[in-house]
């Protein structure tokens, strides 16, 4: 009996290490990390969108925005936000590394997020939001962005801009009350355009935590509970010390959006684009200007219409265009040309608004442009006055005192040839065969000719 219970234990012992090796481990879901570096524009918010829907399609615990921005385009700060808040998963907003900003639309993402978090000698705030281009008449909100605010107090009569801050106070307030952060320094941050530093922020429960780095925000993020905001009250406890990150990239189609909604390149694909089409409809059947001038101006048409657009300033410079392509056809000797040059460099500067950080275009950029139009509009004027002096060589103009000879001749009426050509020739007293004539008259497709020794010699022709 004891041998037996001995056999039973051993047994037992024996299965343990199997049985412990079998059981099931709690899987440790991804942290997903997204950088947001510079100006927010579409390119920023089709990062985060497409960032987002592949965490939830891999189940991630949460999402990091790792933020260091001056601001950006308002339509792309509430499509990120939207993106936010609809997210399956909480998503943490981090201000970072050191010495990082989140100004004006950063803030509104840092107040959307269900976590907010900045890193020592940061700052937030800054929040006015400032409005570009003409608003069209009627329209509901004029086109704008969310930047600092170095003219907020001068607009502060301005019944647009008194409507485009109170609506971004509503905004921020909403986003606040939301997630339980602090109402009145929002409000103040739209509408006095103050910031604070990471400390001020904790303080005033503006942000969640300080921390160093990413890997110390997961330290303090582990074991959190997070309120996701939705209509059912979820909540969802992280895990997050020991969680794989997974850092995600723009890929090729966000580096390409990133690169074609550029101001600068936009302005240089546009006059590319048009310059390729204007030569290939000149000199048709090169083909090769035409193909690179049409994609140019698709790409640069994408661009834009993606940009705050001053629409004065784009039509500027399609009216600066219009005068280079009339230089080319209409005698101006340069008038239109200068025009032209004049408004193309006003229209670069009116084309985006050059306070808004990263969506300016450099003033060395549009000298460039406008002095490599003024050598185009020179070199035409240049060739058009050489070929003014140089004198006609086909036409009525040229047929005139050109010289020939008679092929036969009756009746006053006959044959000659003149400059190589045959022609139907009429004169006034009977020629003979093979005599020299010149050209007095154009009549039709009838040539008048005279002796030509009743003539004085003319185009170097012989007596």
């Amino acid at each position: 009996m004891k041998a037996r219970v001995w056999l039973l234990l051993a047994a037992a012992l024996m299965a343990t290490p199997a049985g412990a090796a079998e059981m099931p481990v709690a899987e440790v879901r991804p942290v997903y990390l997204v950088r947001i570096d510079g100006a927010i524009g579409p390119a920023t918010a089709d990062l985060v969108g497409r960032a987002l829907e592949r965490a939830a399609s891999e189940r991630a615990q949460l999402v990091v925005l790792q933020m260091d921005t001056p601001g950006g385009l308002d339509t792309a700060m509430r499509s990120i936000i939207k993106d936010i808040l609809a997210a399956p998963m909480p998503v943490a907003a981090f201000v970072s590394p050191q010495g990082a900003r989140a100004a004006s639309a950063g803030t509104y993402i840092l107040y959307a997020a269900h976590i907010a978090a900045m890193a020592p000698a940061t700052n937030v705030g800054a929040a006015t939001p400032i409005a570009i281009g003409l608003p069209s008449p009627g329209a509901a909100d004029p086109p704008g962005r969310v930047a600092s605010a170095a003219s907020a107090s001068e607009a502060g009569h301005d019944t647009l801009a008194a409507k485009r801050i109170n609506d971004a106070t509503a905004y921020i307030r909403s986003l606040a009350q939301l997630r339980g952060r602090d109402t009145a320094w929002a409000e103040q941050a739209v509408r006095e355009a103050v910031s604070l530093t990471a400390r001020d922020a904790l303080a005033r429960k503006v942000i969640d935590l300080i921390a160093v780095d990413v890997a110390d925000l997961l330290r303090q993020l582990d074991g959190r509970v997070v309120r996701l905001g939705d209509a059912q009250g979820r909540t969802l406890s992280l895990a997050t010390a020991q969680a794989r990150v997974v850092a995600v990239d723009p890929g090729w189609r966000g580096r390409l959006l990133a690169v074609i909604s550029d101001p600068s390149l936009a302005l240089v694909l546009m006059m590319v684009g048009i310059y390729g089409l204007l030569f290939e409809f000149m000199n048709p059947g090169f083909v090769a200007p035409g193909v690179v001038g049409g994609v140019c101006l698709l790409l640069a048409l994408w661009g834009l219409q993606m940009l705050p657009i001053n629409y004065a300033g784009l039509g500027l410079i399609l009216l600066g265009i219009a005068f280079f392509v009339a230089e080319a056809f209409v005698p101006s000797y340069g008038a239109l040309g200068l025009g032209g040059i004049a408004a193309f460099a006003f229209g670069a500067l009116l084309l985006i608004d050059s306070e808004i950080p990263g969506f300016g275009i450099p003033l060395s950029l549009i000298g460039a442009l406008a002095l490599a139009s003024a050598v185009c509009v020179i070199s035409v004027v240049g060739m058009a006055a050489k070929a003014r002096r140089r004198p006609q060589v086909s036409g009525a103009a040229r047929l005139l005192g050109a010289a020939g000879e008679v092929i036969e001749h009756s009746d006053n009426a006959g044959w000659a040839t003149i400059d190589g050509e045959r022609w139907q020739v009429r004169a006034g007293q009977p020629l003979k065969r093979g005599q020299r004539v010149r050209v007095t008259r154009v009549d039709g497709l009838t040539l008048e000719v005279v002796p030509a020794a009743d003539v004085p010699p003319l185009h170097g022709d012989p007596p």
